[in-house]
């Protein structure tokens, strides 16, 4: 029963030759296949990624183009050898430089880095400024691509007659034969900088790390002052010479030092002269005979005497003999041996010529006295000074040694001819010295003040100024700095008068303009020496 019920044995297949390549892989070898394949893939796709391969590596190298750049200035690159436009020393290769890549190949713009304080200055790497030392810091790409794409020529539509080329206008409508003028574009120039100089953009961040500041072009009542030194001399309509009209002998010299100080009328000196004597008994022979002849009833002969005693009256007086001593004659009826002269007016000796016992000749000049109460001063005034100067001006005084005192006077005269030695024209001031504190052959300043009327005026400290050009930076609005020549007048303080240029309400930059200034510089001479490498291409 057993074996009855026992399933029958299983047969095998023949057995049936196999080849190689028809037989299954066995499993750990299958694993590693697909693990090669896995990595050759992440492999070739960095490689992919990068642009280069490894075997690849010698082509690139040799497609790269080799570029150069400044030392001193490594913004200034070329693609040729040469010389750098703004220190003039040679341009030396750049080690490492990427070649650029076109289109799609350059999908993300690298980072960029540029100083803050010289923003002109890029680089690829993070490193220090090469002109001030600041550390490079990164550039937007929107802030860069502002700074890097150019402002585009404005155009400007004009009509122009058909008939006439000459007759031009910024409006349609018909020439001057009733035709329709025809419309054409003309471009704009831009903005005129001058030469050598060139806009620039300064954010806002940047303008406070730099202390860049702003004044404005205004309207203001300026004033041309004129500073120059004076010479203090006496007032010439105020000297008063001593001298005789007789010949005589000093007596008696009252005034024996020079610089002494006389009032007027005060005696100077006592003069003897033998025709003074004989003048005076000549005037009392007459007065005595006018007083006989009084009584006499002939009227001719009274009236004779009177005229004789008219003439040695008059006789004496020409001779300085004033009415006082005349008086006294007639009241003692004595004849004097000496005459005495007396000041004429109140002053100083500036000179004594004489001496006591001197023989003196008529004409001869003894003293000179001086009325210091109002003293001149004789002004230089240089050719740039010569327009603001004028007759009846006013002027100020001052001594170094008396700050708080000043004198005022005004300009009575101005000389008609130039020193050839100091290239001055002499202006005469005439000043009021009461208490005689300012004396001849004193130096003093002299300032002037001329009006200038309410003008436009630019901040003094706004205004660059070179052996050609005049100019100043003018806000342009939207960060823009903009070099602008303009041409000044006369300065007043803290102002310059602003004849051309700019307009009122301008902005213009008042400090921080040197570094303004060598940015302007510099960014126009790359851009000279792009303009050189397209025209050479």
């Amino acid at each position: 029963m057993s074996e009855s019920n026992a399933p029958p044995p299983v047969q095998s297949p023949p057995d049936v030759a196999q080849t190689p390549a028809e037989r299954p892989p066995r499993g750990g070898a299958g694993r590693v296949v697909l693990i090669a394949l896995v990595v050759v893939a992440i492999v070739g796709a960095y490689y992919a990624g990068r642009g280069t391969l490894p075997f690849a590596g010698t082509h690139a190298t040799a497609q790269k183009a080799n570029k150069y750049h400044c030392p001193m200035h490594p913004t200034v690159v070329s693609d040729k050898k040469g010389s750098c436009p703004i220190c003039g020393m040679d341009l030396v290769l750049i080690t490492g430089a990427e070649p650029e890549t076109d289109g799609a190949a350059k999908s993300a713009q690298p980072v960029q880095y540029h100083c803050p304080m010289h923003p002109t200055v890029v680089s690829d790497k993070k490193g220090s400024c090469p002109i001030c030392g600041m550390d490079l810091v990164p550039i937007d790409n929107a802030k860069q691509e502002t700074m890097s794409t150019p402002t585009p020529a404005k155009k400007k539509t004009m009509y122009r007659s058909t008939m006439n080329e000459n007759e031009i206008s910024d409006k349609p409508g018909k020439d001057s034969m009733g035709m329709e003028m025809v419309a054409y574009e003309v471009t704009e120039p831009g903005e005129s900088t001058p030469a050598g100089l060139a806009a620039v953009s300064i954010t806002s961040e940047t303008r406070q790390r730099m202390g860049l500041k702003l004044g404005t072009v205004e309207k203001r009542a300026l004033t041309r002052e004129v500073r120059t030194s004076a010479l203090i001399g006496p007032d010439e309509t105020r000297l008063f010479n001593v001298t005789t009209k007789i010949e005589g002998w000093v007596e008696v010299l009252f005034v024996n030092v020079t610089g002494q100080s006389v009032a007027k009328g005060d005696p100077l000196l006592t003069i003897y002269s033998p025709n003074l004597v004989s003048a005076q008994q000549e005037y009392l022979i007459a007065l005595q005979a006018t007083e006989k002849l009084a009584a006499d009833k002939a009227t001719a002969v009274a009236r004779g005497g009177t005229d004789l005693l008219a003439a040695a009256r008059r006789r004496l007086q020409l001779w300085d003999i004033n009415d006082d001593q005349i008086q006294r004659l007639e009241k003692t009826r004595e004849v004097e041996k000496t005459m005495t002269l007396f000041a004429a007016a109140s002053g100083v000796v500036l000179e004594k010529k004489v001496l006591a016992g001197q023989k003196i000749l008529p004409g001869d000049s003894l003293l000179v006295i001086a009325d210091l109460s109002t003293v001149w001063a004789d002004a230089d005034i240089y050719q740039s000074d010569l327009p603001y100067v004028q007759v009846g001006m006013s002027v100020s005084i001052a001594i170094p040694y008396w700050p708080d005192k000043a004198f005022k006077g005004t300009v009575t005269f101005i000389t008609p001819t130039l020193d050839p030695a100091t290239r001055t024209v002499k202006a005469r001031l005439v000043i009021e010295n009461p208490e005689l504190l300012l004396k001849p052959n004193m130096y003093a300043n002299a300032r002037l003040s001329a009006p200038l009327g309410e003008v436009l005026a630019i901040p003094e400290s706004a205004v660059m100024r070179t052996g050609d050009h005049t100019y100043a930076f003018k806000d342009g609005g939207d960060g823009k700095l903009i070099p602008t020549e303009i041409k000044i007048g006369p300065r007043s303080g803290d102002y310059f008068q602003l004849l051309d240029g700019l307009a009122a309400g301008d902005n213009v930059v008042t400090s921080a303009n040197f570094l303004v200034d060598s940015e302007s510089s510099m960014k126009a001479a790359i851009s000279a020496m792009s303009e050189s490498e397209k025209d050479q291409h």
